[in-house]
C-alpha cells in the first residue's frame, strides 16, 4: 500500500480510488505463519461475534466455540447471568464441553479427564484425587474468564480484555443510527451454516465491493438496480454530480420500484417495523459492520446477522441468523423462508465465488493484485488489517 492516513485516495465527492492501489500479498490468503499472525494480532485482540444470547435460554445452557486455534465456552450460569471461559480444564489442560451445546448437569461443570469440577460462576469446586488436593489452591484455579459483551441481544468475545480495542470501535458506524430496530426483543427464525474454502480477508473483501454482483448475483441486481451497475452508492460513478435528480434506484440506490424488503417477491413479510423513518424504509437495506467476525443488515420486517470464524489460512465458517418478531414467527399464514431464501442464496453464491478466488491466489507470478475504484472499500478493509497488523 502506497497511502498513508492523511494521504487518502477515497477523499473528495467521488467516492473511488484517485490512483492504482495494490491489493495485500497474494502469500497473505494462504500461508499459515500470515494465518497465525493475523490470529494474534486481529482474532485475538478484537471484540468476535459469537451468538444470539437467547440461544442459551436457561440456567445452565451452554454453547461451545473456537476461534482460531482457542477453545471457548459461554455458559449461563444459576442467576441467568452469561459467563465466558476457556472450555479448558486448569488441570492438564483438557476440554470441559464436548458437544456444541447442550445443558451442564446441576452439579457444575466436571473434567471428562480426572474429574475436576467447577462451579458455573468460574471457582473450583473439587478435587478428587486423594491425599493431594491440599496442593492446590481452589482460589487460584478457577476456569480462565473471557471478556464478554451482549450488545442488543448479540454475545461478543475480547479474548485480549482490557488490552484490546474498546467495543464501540469495532462497528464501522455509529450504532445509535440503528435504534429504530426493536433487535434485542428479536426471535431467531432460521440459521444456515456453511464453511467456505477461502482465508477469511477474501470473505470481507468480496463483501466490500459489488463490481461481482452483475455476474454473481442476478437476483440480487434485480432487487437492487445500483448493483447491477457494479456499484454500491451513488457516489460510486465519476459522474454522480450529473445524475437527473429523483429517487430512481439505479442512480440513488435502494430496492428497485415496488419492493420494500429483501424477499423473492420483494413484499414484506408483515409485522413491519413501526418506528422506521420514511427514508429507512426507502432504502431497505442498511449495513453494519464489526469487524473481523460479523456483519448485520437491517430490513423493514426482519434482520439479518452474518457471522464467520476462521478454520485454517483457506478456510472459514460462515453462520447466518435471520431474526424476526415474534409476532412472525407465531403466524401460521407467514413463510419466513420467503427472506431466508433470497439471501441464504446470495451468501451461497458469495461463498462460490470466494472459493474461485482463493484457488487463483496460488498462482506463483501473482505477487498482489490491483484495485478498481470502485474497490475504494476493499482498499479501506486492507488499511484496517496492514494497521491491525501494525504494518500500515
Amino acid at each position: 500500500m502506497n497511502a498513508t492516513p492523511t494521504d487518502d485516495p477515497t477523499a473528495g465527492g467521488f467516492n473511488g480510488l484517485k490512483r492504482l492501489e495494490h491489493s495485500l500479498p497474494s502469500r497473505w490468503y494462504h500461508d499459515p505463519v500470515q494465518y497465525a499472525r493475523e490470529l494474534d494480532a486481529i482474532w485475538y485482540r478484537r471484540w468476535v461475534y459469537l451468538c444470539r444470547a437467547a440461544t442459551l435460554p436457561e440456567s445452565r445452557s451452554f454453547r461451545t466455540f473456537t476461534l482460531g486455534t482457542q477453545p471457548i465456552l459461554l455458559v449461563r450460569d444459576e442467576q441467568g447471568e452469561l459467563r465466558a471461559y476457556y472450555n479448558t480444564c486448569r488441570h492438564r489442560g483438557a476440554a470441559l464441553c464436548q458437544e456444541p451445546e447442550g445443558r451442564v448437569p446441576a452439579g457444575g461443570i466436571t473434567c471428562p479427564y480426572h474429574g475436576w469440577n467447577y462451579r458455573l460462576s468460574g471457582e473450583l469446586a473439587r478435587i478428587p484425587s486423594a491425599g493431594r488436593a491440599h496442593f492446590v489452591e481452589r482460589a487460584e484455579h478457577g476456569l480462565y474468564p473471557i471478556a464478554m459483551r451482549v450488545w442488543r441481544g448479540f454475545v461478543y468475545v475480547n479474548l485480549a480484555g482490557d488490552q484490546g480495542p474498546a467495543f464501540d470501535d469495532n462497528f464501522n458506524g455509529n450504532t445509535r443510527q440503528f435504534a429504530n430496530w426493536p433487535v434485542e426483543g428479536l426471535e431467531l427464525g432460521h440459521r444456515m451454516t456453511k464453511r467456505a474454502r477461502c482465508n477469511w480477508k477474501v470473505f470481507w473483501e468480496n463483501y466490500n465491493e459489488c463490481l461481482h454482483c452483475p455476474g454473481v448475483h442476478p437476483g440480487l441486481v434485480d432487487m437492487v438496480p445500483i448493483y447491477r451497475r457494479g456499484i454500491m452508492e451513488e457516489r460510486d460513478d465519476p459522474a454522480w454530480a450529473t445524475h437527473p435528480p429523483g429517487d430512481d434506484p439505479l442512480h440513488r440506490g435502494g430496492l428497485k420500484r415496488g419492493a420494500v424488503t429483501w424477499t423473492a417477491d420483494g413484499k414484506s413479510l408483515g409485522n413491519d417495523f413501526s418506528q422506521l423513518t420514511d427514508e429507512e424504509r426507502r432504502v431497505g437495506y442498511h449495513f453494519l459492520t464489526s469487524l473481523p467476525s460479523q456483519y448485520i443488515v437491517f430490513h423493514v420486517d426482519h434482520v439479518r446477522s452474518a457471522r464467520l470464524l476462521p478454520l485454517g489460512p483457506e478456510e472459514l465458517e460462515l453462520e447466518v441468523e435471520w431474526l424476526f418478531p415474534r409476532a412472525t414467527l407465531a403466524d401460521p399464514t407467514i413463510d419466513i423462508m420467503k427472506a431466508c431464501d433470497f439471501s441464504a442464496g446470495v451468501m451461497l453464491e458469495d461463498a462460490a465465488i470466494c472459493e474461485v478466488a482463493q484457488r487463483g491466489l496460488h498462482a506463483q507470478p501473482h505477487v498482489r493484485g490491483v484495485l478498481m475504484p470502485e474497490e475504494y472499500d476493499v482498499w479501506r478493509f486492507q488499511r484496517w488489517v496492514l494497521e491491525a497488523l501494525g504494518a500500515g
